[in-house]
C-alpha cells in the first residue's frame, strides 16, 4: 500500500503482439476473459506537454482484485509506450493506481516531485489518466485513473466477470 497512491489496481504491460499476448494470458496463465479494444479513442492524449496522435489496441483481464492491461500501440507516435519498446523491450511498462478524486491525487502527483511523461482521456473528463516518470525507479512508470465514471463501472464488471470465468470466450472485443 502506497501512502500516496493506495492500493496498486493495475499491472500494465506493454507488447508488439496483443493477440499473441492475450493467447497467452488465457491459455498459459489462465487469465480471463480479456476485453478487447481494437482501436481505442482517446479525447486527447499529450506526451511531454505535446500533442500526440497515439493509436493503441488494449486488452484488459482481471487476476483476483489486480487488472491486467496489455497494450499494442499501432503508430510511431511519441508516448511512454514507444519509450518503453525502445528502452526494454516488452514487459512491466507501468503500475496503476485508481482514484474517484483524480484532480486531487494529480495534483498530490506533482507536489510530491513526480513529473508527466504522458497523459489523456477516454470518454469525457471522468476518463482521464496520467503516467509519471519514475527515474528513481527506471523501467517501470506510476499511471493514475480516474473511475469516478464509466470507465470504473467498466472496470467493475470486468472484475465481476472474472471471478467465475471457467475459460470459454476468453477475447470478448469491445466497439466503441
Amino acid at each position: 500500500m502506497s501512502a500516496l497512491f493506495g492500493k496498486v489496481c493495475q499491472n500494465g504491460y506493454v507488447v508488439r503482439d496483443i493477440e499473441a499476448a492475450m493467447k497467452f494470458w488465457t491459455e498459459v496463465q489462465r487469465v480471463g476473459p480479456f476485453f478487447y479494444i481494437p482501436k481505442v479513442k482517446t479525447d486527447w492524449f499529450r506526451y511531454r506537454g505535446m500533442d500526440s496522435p497515439v493509436e493503441m489496441s488494449i486488452a484488459l483481464a482481471n487476476s483476483g482484485d489486480l487488472q491486467i492491461e496489455l497494450i499494442q500501440q499501432r503508430n510511431d507516435a511519441p508516448s511512454m509506450y514507444r519509450d518503453h519498446l525502445a528502452e526494454h523491450g516488452e514487459g512491466l511498462q507501468h503500475m496503476s493506481y485508481w482514484s474517484t478524486d483524480y484532480q486531487s491525487l494529480y495534483d498530490r502527483t506533482l507536489a510530491a516531485g513526480f513529473v508527466v511523461g504522458h497523459e489523456g482521456q477516454i470518454g469525457g473528463e471522468q476518463g482521464r489518466f496520467a503516467y509519471f516518470e519514475t527515474r528513481g525507479h527506471p523501467g517501470t512508470v506510476v499511471e493514475i485513473s480516474d473511475i469516478s465514471g464509466g470507465k470504473g463501472r467498466f472496470f467493475q464488471h470486468i472484475r465481476k466477470i472474472a471471478e467465475n470465468w471457467d475459460g470459454s470466450d476468453p477475447i470478448r472485443v469491445v466497439r466503441g
